[in-house]
């Protein structure tokens, strides 16, 4: 069902988005038709979307039988409904039908925070104010924010680490990443595609093929190593870089999670998986009980086999190498832990 825009400009904070932010919003928002009769959520309901309401009118009513009414226009109606979760009423629709949106609010947020406009700021006023990004530099922004890393980090960071970022182009066959160099940038693909290689008897081996909105450079950041393997342009490419600085300021502290010996015990008994990021011989030689092992090199590789409603807890010696291969899981949206301390931290 099509969403009415002109609504949607009404909506509260929606109205402080830029132009081109709505709209991707309002791409991403799905519009829901009740009837008479129907509810919408219940007491206790733990849905993620802020629901708003777009035509018609519905009843609020709460636990101890309190209600109020809600007219689709009304000032109200402005505001998601009943948004505290777990959901503190339910909402009965009252009139022949009604509309509503659901706007995923994590995507809000960060649009609101990318667009740094006051959320009260009414449209007029916005309509005079300085015009946002252009339409391709917006487009790119906007993909970045729903991936799983972005969706991850504080607002403050994104509108950081957007001024921060910077372009760099390198053309077909040119080498962006030389392996044994020192770690210097953290790289996302925005238009192209790239090769991620290592030597090998036959010449060389091809460990991944990256194309746009992939990222690449963070195992020798993380780690404070040189490069792992060489990184080549396949076609002419447009990257992001961040630095090194910037990268483990915005990106690793805020996607790290670490555990520490008793937190680890816990997440092992609600199910979680070890994974030992070391090389074999080191696994073979000291690996934890129950833990698997997938060397930190060849986790890439393995991301496809693993399960994504999984908890995985990594760890190596010193939790240098378990925190490169957590934050590459965690790109992916894999819920990851690094054992604090590396295997020294190790429990029975």
């Amino acid at each position: 069902m099509e969403l009415d825009l002109n609504k949607f400009r009404t909506l509260v904070p929606i109205s402080a988005l830029y132009e081109d932010s709505l709209l991707y919003l309002a791409e991403r928002t799905r519009v829901d038709r009740l009837g008479q009769g129907e509810l919408l959520f219940e007491i206790g309901d733990d849905d993620p979307d802020s629901i708003f309401l777009i035509s018609g009118e519905l009843r609020l009513i709460s636990d101890d039988n309190l209600s109020a009414r809600i007219r689709a226009g009304s000032e109200e109606a402005q505001y998601a409904l009943a948004n505290f979760k777990p959901r503190q009423f339910k909402a009965e629709v009252t009139s022949n039908t009604a509309t509503v949106a659901r706007v995923p609010p994590m995507l809000l947020e960060k649009l609101l925070a990318w667009g740094q406009v006051a959320p009260d700021q009414v449209p007029e006023a916005r309509a005079s104010a300085a015009k946002g990004p252009g339409v391709e530099e917006s487009e790119w922004m906007m993909t970045m924010l729903q991936t799983p890393v972005f969706l991850k980090l504080p607002s403050s960071n994104i509108q950081t680490l957007f001024s921060r970022i910077e372009p760099v182009v390198f053309t077909q066959g040119e080498v962006i990443i030389e392996m044994g160099a020192q770690g210097d940038y953290y790289y996302i693909v925005r238009e192209g595609r790239c090769k991620v290689s290592r030597p090998a008897e036959s010449g060389e081996t091809t460990v991944a093929e990256l194309g746009p909105y992939d990222s690449f450079g963070e195992e020798a950041l993380i780690s404070d190593a040189t490069r792992n393997a060489n990184v080549t342009a396949l076609s002419d490419c447009r990257l992001m870089r961040l630095s090194k600085y910037d990268f483990l300021e915005l990106l690793e502290e805020p996607l790290l999670n670490w555990a520490d010996a008793q937190t680890a015990d816990r997440l092992l008994g609600e199910g979680a998986i070890r994974v030992d990021v070391r090389l074999e011989n080191e696994y073979q030689n000291s690996g934890l009980p129950g833990a698997v092992n997938i060397p930190l090199q060849r986790l890439r590789d393995h991301i496809p086999d693993l399960n994504r409603l999984q908890k995985y807890i990594l760890y190596c010696d010193t939790g240098q190498r378990s925190s490169a291969g957590a934050f590459l899981l965690g790109q992916s949206g894999f819920d990851t832990y690094v054992l604090k301390g590396g295997i020294s931290q190790r429990s029975s």
